[in-house]
């Protein structure tokens, strides 16, 4: 199985795969997959029904696939799911799905997760992102692939955050962060095409200057020449020459968060809970407090 160090904790049943180190004070839970060439340092929490892939590194402190801190939560054997490659640095916390929410939580391959990001229930995360310290992710938020988050940034259930995107440190995100662009600010708002990020991921330049023009169309300070609103502008763009396929992601993406969004968030539109799931805690009897007794 590899290196176990004798104080760490290994519930039978969990599946250790080859060449995995588990470091002083681990714990493992009975229905835990590592998978090959996994690394823990020490003091690592992995429960529940989790499955880790190959070759992901844990620092000190991390706790994955504990159950969600959501009221709809029934305590049902909802999932983890992590791929390969990837880094949870120290205090990262990672909390499995819930029932109405499609029971997983779920994790590309090669993310680097810094210093107490929280990935919460029903969070979904593609390949080759980078999460930055303190970052909070809400219950259902999904980030594609090859994005960048700024340390302490926070976001609303249901946000999706597009693919080669930019979300500077601080940023409070309430409202989808649409593909290839620079998002920040506590008020948040699009400041323009992530360039140096798209050079980076080796995209063709002339495709980046396409797109930086089709995002100052959109988004710019003189974005109102192509339309007074946001959707009117959409269809200048899908209705003045032919797109390409980054094009036309960017304007689909937006066109959903928009049309489709509640608060310009698409994935608002998919929830399923209502007040009833819970009942059983609101439901709870109240305490009674004499005339002017507080608690």
């Amino acid at each position: 199985m590899g290196d176990i160090d004798r104080t760490a904790v290994v519930s039978p049943g969990a599946l250790i795969g080859r060449d995995v180190v588990l470091g002083p004070h681990c714990v493992i839970g009975p229905h835990v997959v590592l998978g090959d060439g996994c690394r823990l340092h020490n003091n690592v929490t992995i429960i529940g029904q989790t499955v880790v892939g190959s070759g992901n590194e844990f620092f000190p402190n991390a706790v994955i696939g504990a159950p969600p801190q959501d009221l709809k939560y029934k305590g049902g054997p909802t999932r983890v799911q992590i791929g390969e490659g990837n880094v949870f640095r120290e205090m990262v916390t990672v909390h499995a799905g819930t029932e109405i929410g499609g029971g997983l939580t779920r994790i590309g391959d090669h993310n680097r997760f810094l210093v107490g990001v929280h990935l919460a229930h029903d969070v979904a995360i593609g390949h080759r992102c980078v999460i930055a310290n303190q970052t909070q992710l809400a219950g259902h938020v999904h980030v594609e692939d090859c994005c960048h988050i700024g340390g302490v940034a926070a976001f609303h259930h249901f946000v999706t955050v597009g693919r080669y995107s930019y979300v500077g440190g601080m940023t409070r995100a309430t409202f989808d962060v649409p593909p290839y662009t620079k998002v920040a600010g506590y008020t948040a708002r699009v400041r323009g095409l992530n360039v140096e990020g798209l050079k980076r991921w080796g995209m063709d330049p002339a495709e980046i200057r396409v797109l930086r023009r089709t995002c100052s169309m959109l988004f710019g300070r003189r974005a109102e020449e192509y339309g007074a609103s946001l959707a009117e502008r959409l269809a200048f763009i899908e209705n003045n020459g032919q797109l390409t396929d980054h094009q036309r992601y960017l304007c689909e993406f937006v066109r959903r968060s928009l049309h489709d969004g509640v608060y310009g968030r698409h994935r608002e539109t998919l929830r399923r809970d209502t007040d009833r799931d819970r009942q059983a805690y609101y439901g709870a009897p109240k305490p009674h407090l004499a005339a002017g007794e507080t608690l």
